[in-house]
């Protein structure tokens, strides 16, 4: 099969734009991760890159299909100039290779906590993991591989993370909306949950 990180750079920079930046990240034992960084307006959009190339698997599966299994990237979308969200880029990276080193499957609804704030002052550790397809468009890859997705990451305050885990991701982001909620505010506070 081919390299299906090509694909999928081409895929983010048909809908996103081109990246004015990007850096790389290496953990030991996984292969690298890269982190593009794409502006539009007041919006600032970080992607991962490397996550999907190979697929996600099972933790208990005895052998890894190195095909068939879900693909993903992570895009994190912020408002520009309001934090030094830039110093997101390790965080993200960190969650683009959970798969590789814990044996996660990223799925929307998911949350994903880094343990510590996504950047300097930021009042959220953790994301919830959004459904794909709005922002940029599943990668179709060829039988029998899944496609890749692209999954929005929405920045989630320990209180709403504490939250969601007893009434469940649907109801969170149902509270974000009913209160009218910026998720791209990189220093909102946490939404009203009583």
């Amino acid at each position: 099969m081919a390299d299906v990180l090509p694909l999928v750079e081409a895929r983010l920079r048909s809908a996103l734009g081109e990246p004015d930046a990007r850096a790389a990240v290496t953990f030991l034992g996984t292969d690298r991760i890269e982190v593009l960084r794409f502006q539009e307006g007041d919006i600032v959009r970080y992607a991962t890159l490397g996550m999907s190339a190979q697929p996600m698997s099972d933790p208990t599966a005895v052998l890894a299909d190195p095909v068939k299994g879900p693909r993903a990237e992570l895009i994190l979308s912020v408002r520009a100039g309001v934090a030094d969200t830039d110093k997101v880029l390790r965080p993200l990276a960190v969650l683009a290779a959970s798969p590789q080193v814990e044996g996660v499957i990223v799925a929307p609804g998911a949350s994903l906590d880094v343990g510590e704030p996504l950047w300097p002052g930021a009042p959220f550790t953790s994301v919830l993991v959004a459904e794909p397809g709005g922002l940029v468009e599943d990668l179709e890859l060829d039988e029998p591989a899944d496609p890749v997705h692209f999954l929005p990451l929405l920045p989630m305050t320990p209180n709403e993370a504490a939250w969601k885990r007893v009434h469940g991701a649907q109801a969170l982001q149902e509270r974000w909306l009913t209160n009218g909620t910026d998720l791209r505010d990189p220093a909102r506070t946490s939404v009203p949950l009583e």
